[in-house]
C-alpha cells in the first residue's frame, strides 16, 4: 500500500499503466497518439498515449507536486510535461540545428493545406536548407548523423523511415507534431538570425541546457530535452534486430 487513495484503489497492471507512463514522460517528455510503425508501414494507435491519457488526471496531480505540468494537445495529438524544476544535459549543436530546420520544413509543409499533423522531409532536404543559411561550417561525421537523429527520435521529434545503419541524403523522416510545441515559428527565425550573425570561429550561444519538462531559455517557452543517446542508440539496434 502505497497510501495514495487513486492508486491503491487500482488493480495491480492498472498500477503498472500508472508508473510506466509516468516514467515515459519523464525519459522522453512527449507522447503520441499516433506513430509510425515500420512494420506495417503505416500509422497505428498508440497504446501508450491511451493509457496515459486514462490515468491523466492523476498523473497531472502526482507531477504538480514537484511543478511540472502535464498538457494534453488534442489537435496534434501529443500529451507532454513542461516546467523548470529538472535540469538536464546540454543540447549539442547539431541536433540545435536540426531542430529549427525541421521546425521550418514543418511549418512550411503545414502552410500548404496539409490535412495530416505529420510532414516528411529527407536529410538531404534538411542539409539543403542549413547551407542556403549558412549555418554549417563543415559537413558533420556520419556518426554525429546518426547519434542525432537517434537523439531526436527518443523525444518523438522524428521518424526515420530507415534503419539507422542505413541512413544516406536521400534517407526519410517522418516529422511528427511535437515539433510544433517546441518551438514557435518566429522563435526558430530569431535564433537561425543569431547563428548567421556569428563571428566566423566562435560557437553559439544557443547550445543551451536541455531540460527534460522545462522550457528553453533561448526559446521562449517550449519543452527541452536530457540527453541519453548513448542508451537510446542501443535501444533502437535492439529494436532494428
Amino acid at each position: 500500500m502505497t497510501e495514495i487513495p487513486y492508486f491503491d484503489s487500482l488493480m495491480g497492471e492498472e498500477q503498472k499503466e500508472v508508473t510506466d507512463s509516468i516514467r515515459l514522460l519523464l525519459r522522453q517528455t512527449f507522447i503520441l497518439e499516433r506513430k509510425y510503425d515500420r512494420r506495417t508501414g503505416r500509422f497505428q494507435y498508440n497504446r501508450e498515449f491511451r493509457l496515459c491519457n486514462k490515468h491523466l488526471e492523476f498523473i497531472r496531480l502526482y507531477f504538480s507536486i514537484s511543478g511540472i505540468s502535464v498538457c494534453e494537445n488534442s489537435q496534434l495529438g501529443v500529451i507532454y510535461i513542461q516546467g523548470e524544476t529538472l535540469v538536464g544535459d546540454k543540447l549539442p549543436r547539431l541536433a540545435t540545428l536540426y531542430l529549427l530546420i525541421l521546425k521550418l520544413i514543418y511549418d512550411e509543409q503545414m502552410e500548404s493545406v496539409s490535412t495530416s499533423v505529420n510532414v516528411y522531409t529527407t536529410l538531404g532536404e534538411m542539409h539543403e536548407k542549413l547551407g542556403s543559411y549558412r549555418l554549417f561550417k563543415k559537413q558533420p561525421s556520419p556518426t554525429d548523423i546518426k547519434r542525432t537523429v537517434t537523439l531526436l527520435k527518443k523525444y518523438q521529434i522524428i521518424e526515420p523511415l530507415e534503419l539507422l545503419e542505413d541512413l544516406k541524403g536521400s534517407s526519410r523522416l517522418i516529422v511528427y507534431p511535437c515539433i510544433n510545441v517546441v518551438l514557435m515559428g518566429d522563435d526558430v527565425r530569431e535564433l537561425l538570425e543569431s547563428f548567421m550573425d556569428e563571428e566566423p570561429g566562435t560557437e553559439p550561444e544557443l547550445e543551451t541546457e536541455a531540460e527534460p519538462v522545462s522550457w528553453t531559455e533561448e526559446s521562449g517557452s517550449e519543452p527541452g530535452w536530457t540527453d541519453s543517446t548513448q542508451e537510446e542508440e542501443q535501444d533502437d539496434t535492439a529494436d532494428e534486430e
